[in-house]
């Protein structure tokens, strides 16, 4: 077992020139362009999170829903944009951090990567649950505690939170064995999820039974527009984790030139799929007031639509999904946990910094997300409505996340300042060159529309997913903490963090 001991990111200032890092190669450079798009794309994880929260979705707006989907899209797209011009600067493990950190200031990353490390182990801990939607459904054996398989009944939030923890256990595992084992996951399950949504999407407008106008109206009379805030939620759960491909820039072959069109295409891919699973599966229900769709979402449509059998079938892809999709969340988060350690930025940092010579794997930061992500699933057994605060919750703290780096972006722009060393502000890939020699990837003149337009939809989603909402965050009363979840797990990393910057100083 090694640690770097190489310079801390207040030491170097300036991105690497091209095929070099400021830190000794440890991880092992292995990933293609493939594996690149299959760890973003995993981390989306759309049949995953639309199974997980489609029923929430069509709950709180009605089968208008679906147009909060491009909305949230264009505005992740944005986002997106500008960290593909970062990834190809900026090629290096721990991504949101690094970038944050080399274009603002040490303790100003520092409070980026916290943010994004505890988003990491509660969205672990949120996909993990997901498993609850599908597994009972696919065979009523896998309902271990009780007869009630719904997420929303003590039953099945204890369930959830025995087969979550399995999974988790797995997914460690996995972040422990071989970079090879990874990818060869990731890749077959990416393969297998995309065949899946192939599938279900074209047997879900093969068997339609409502009229396309269903999809404008909401079900709410007077409370359209605040409906469709809460209806949200859904898309903006979906798409986060397309920087898992800037996460993974170490182990990456070109990842200069691989990394931009993988965070790109990621999202792209996942954006498309999944707008057209949420329009299939409103327009293949059965009925939108009989309140299945609120309360069991698309597997309902599946089994009752297509058959038990092939239903049964595109579950059991669903389920491959849940797990590939929580491998590749955590995986992220212990390259996150990883950089943050070998700049010595975090609690028991040696150990965290360790990477086995044989397999290139970060073990204590895999455990170190892992062990966490599993605390926050016991959360769950305090109230069945849990798994619905902790889904906002990980979004909430990925957005602020988002936010901040986005935020930096656009101050060095505003100030005239290149985003990488050597280029001059305002030209398109300045003096930057990728590993095939061409110009790195850049917005050119439509950088600071777009950086402003992410920035603002950034801040604003922030505020929406975190805004206390007795009716979403605590329907059945008498937990407040669980309203006020998000707001309190934000105000409290940020005193956490503080307090532990002020104790280093």
């Amino acid at each position: 077992m090694t640690t770097s001991t190489s310079l801390a990111p207040a030491e170097t200032p300036g991105p690497p020139s091209a095929g070099e890092l400021p830190y000794p190669q440890q991880l092992h450079r292995t990933m293609g362009r493939f594996a690149s798009f299959a760890a973003g794309f995993s981390f989306i994880s759309v049949l995953t999170t639309v199974f997980q929260l489609f029923a929430f979705g069509y709950g709180a707006a009605g089968p208008a829903f679906v147009w909060t989907w491009p909305a949230v899209l264009a505005g992740q797209l944005a986002v997106a944009a500008c960290f593909a011009e970062l990834a190809a600067r900026y090629p290096i493990s721990g991504a949101i951090y690094q970038w944050a950190t080399r274009l603002a200031n040490p303790v100003y990353g520092w409070f980026t990567g916290w943010l994004m490390v505890l988003g990491q182990v509660v969205v672990v801990a949120a996909a993990a649950l997901a498993l609850q939607v599908v597994l009972p459904a696919l065979w009523s054996g896998f309902q271990l505690v009780g007869g009630d398989p719904s997420p929303t009944t003590a039953s099945g939030a204890a369930n959830a939170v025995l087969l979550g923890t399995a999974l988790i256990a797995l997914t460690t595992l996995v972040n422990a064995v071989d970079n090879r084992v990874l990818s060869l996951v990731n890749g077959v399950g990416v393969t297998a999820e995309l065949a899946g949504i192939v599938l279900i999407v074209v047997l879900l407008f093969t068997h339609t039974e409502q009229p396309a106008g269903a999809v404008l109206h909401t079900g709410h009379p007077g409370g359209g527009f605040w409906a469709l805030l809460v209806g949200s939620f859904t898309a903006a759960y979906v798409m986060i984790g397309f920087d898992s491909a800037g996460e993974l820039s170490e182990e990456t072959v070109a990842p200069r030139r691989t990394a931009p069109r993988t965070i790109l295409t990621a999202l792209a891919a996942a954006g498309v799929s999944g707008g057209l699973l949420l329009l299939g599966g409103v327009l293949a229900a059965p009925s939108l007031t009989d309140g299945r769709l609120a309360a069991e979402g698309l597997s309902y449509v599946l089994t009752s639509s297509l058959g038990d059998g092939l239903g049964r079938v595109l579950l059991a892809d669903v389920a491959v999904a849940v797990c590939v999709g929580t491998l590749a969340m955590q995986t992220a988060g212990t390259r996150m946990v990883f950089s943050m350690a070998r700049d010595g930025a975090l609690p028991g940092a040696g150990r965290l910094a360790r990477v086995s010579p044989g397999s290139g794997m970060p073990r204590w930061a895999a455990l170190a997300v892992g062990a966490p992500a599993v605390g926050f699933l016991l959360l769950n057994l305090a109230s069945p409505a849990a798994f619905l605060a902790l889904s906002a919750t990980c979004v909430a703290l990925v957005y602020a996340a988002y936010a901040l780096v986005v935020g930096a972006v656009l101050a060095r722009r505003l100030r005239g300042l290149p985003l990488g060393a050597g280029e001059a502000a305002g030209e398109a890939g300045g003096a930057g060159l990728d590993e095939a020699g061409r110009p790195l990837f850049s917005l050119g003149r439509w950088g600071l529309p777009v950086n402003a337009l992410a920035l603002l939809y950034g801040v604003a989603m922030t505020i929406n997913l975190a805004w206390p909402r007795a009716s979403v965050y605590d329907p059945e009363g008498g937990h407040w903490y669980l309203q006020w979840f998000a707001v309190l797990v934000l105000a409290g990393a940020v005193a956490v963090g503080a307090a532990y910057r002020l104790r280093r100083r």
